[in-house]
């Protein structure tokens, strides 16, 4: 039996996407001199010939940027949950000296955790062709086409849905931006929550049921494994809401798995349906920085089109935050998360043990 739906979530996290795309709350322009202690962070690290992925904070020290972290984590945590930085100059530096900013910069933000079951801290999202699925996971169901796993669908140009990824911050910084398309979508899951309540409540109680997922394509040894995770949760009047469409898509195709009821698919379908009519749209300029609070911000993209003769071809790279300033969980979020107390370093994917020499 699914619990009562409670009330509706306050806060500045709960938004509609037209006044978002009017608001500059959310947007911080660099200025020169922060751009300019973030060039020389990276060029002393990279003068150390330090490999950026084993950097800590006092590798990449940003005295300047202290005011403008504590910023970003409080706009993120109780604010409006997402920020986007403008204006770092990306033609300055090639890709290997990117990585070394970008992350010196997630450092100081909060810790990188890992984003698949291979140990990678920064993901380079771009087209990859069409063999994704097979190297990075597909299920054939008998179809034209076969079932990708998420992380496949999102190294390709095609569109992609809704969704949270499995972290409290995720940051996307654009390096280049494609031909055509790759437009960034956003919407306040807390407004979706909202907007279900008011129209549809019996429909908002089925998302604080059990909905059960796969971590097909995600953690090594644990590609079918099977668990089940409310999409709408609170806890201490905090809001949260873990969500995927591809990860429930997966497990309905495992035998040992409770099909979805009527209901609980005509939930999901009014979840999507919600987060389009709420949601606005943002297109990256190289430069920007996309920083989003994943316990209440959905984000998708359009497909896109790259023309890499142009050298318009889309590449971001990514980034999994763990913030120090983390909201609590709900228990029923252990599960995903594993710790879900507030500040707990949490999220990512887990890493199998190396097999002793």
């Amino acid at each position: 039996m699914t619990a009562p739906a409670p009330a509706p979530i306050t806060g500045d996290c709960v938004w509609h996407g037209r006044d978002m795309a009017a608001s500059p709350r959310w947007i911080r322009a660099l200025d020169a001199a922060q751009l300019a202690e973030l060039d020389a962070a990276t060029r002393a690290a990279t003068r150390r010939g330090l490999a950026w992925e084993r950097m800590t904070a006092d590798d990449f020290p940003l005295p300047g940027w202290a005011g403008l972290i504590a910023d970003l984590r409080d706009e993120l945590e109780n604010g409006c949950s997402m920020v986007q930085l403008r204006g770092l100059p990306v033609e300055r530096y090639d890709e290997d000296a990117l990585r070394v900013l970008w992350f010196g910069l997630g450092r100081a933000l909060g810790t990188p955790v890992f984003q698949n079951c291979r140990g990678e801290l920064m993901r380079a999202i771009r087209d990859e062709g069409a063999s994704i699925g097979r190297r990075y996971g597909q299920i054939e169901t008998g179809g034209a086409k076969p079932f990708l796993s998420s992380y496949a669908r999102t190294l390709s140009n095609g569109p992609l849905r809704f969704h949270t990824d499995r972290c409290d911050v995720v940051g996307l910084l654009c390096v280049r931006q494609a031909e055509a398309g790759g437009v960034s979508k956003l919407a306040s899951s807390a407004m979706v929550h909202n907007a279900m309540l008011e129209r549809r409540p019996d429909l908002a109680a089925e998302l604080y049921g059990d909905i059960w997922r796969s971590r097909f394509g995600e953690e090594a040894g644990g590609e079918s494994a099977p668990y089940p995770l409310p999409i709408f949760d609170q806890r201490d009047g905090r809001f949260t809401s873990h969500y995927s469409l591809t990860y429930i898509e997966a497990a309905q195709l495992l035998p040992a798995v409770p099909k979805l009821t009527a209901a609980q698919r005509e939930a999901i379908d009014l979840l999507m349906a919600l987060a389009e009519e709420l949601s606005f749209t943002m297109r990256f300029a190289p430069g920007d920085i996309q920083l989003l609070n994943n316990h209440v911000i959905y984000h998708g993209r359009t497909p896109f089109t790259d023309d890499a003769a142009a050298g318009h071809d889309r590449l971001l790279l990514r980034l999994w935050l763990a913030m120090p300033n983390c909201r609590a969980l709900p228990e029923s979020h252990c599960v995903l998360w594993g710790a879900v107390e507030a500040g707990a370093q949490r999220g990512g994917i887990g890493q199998q043990p190396l097999a002793p020499a």
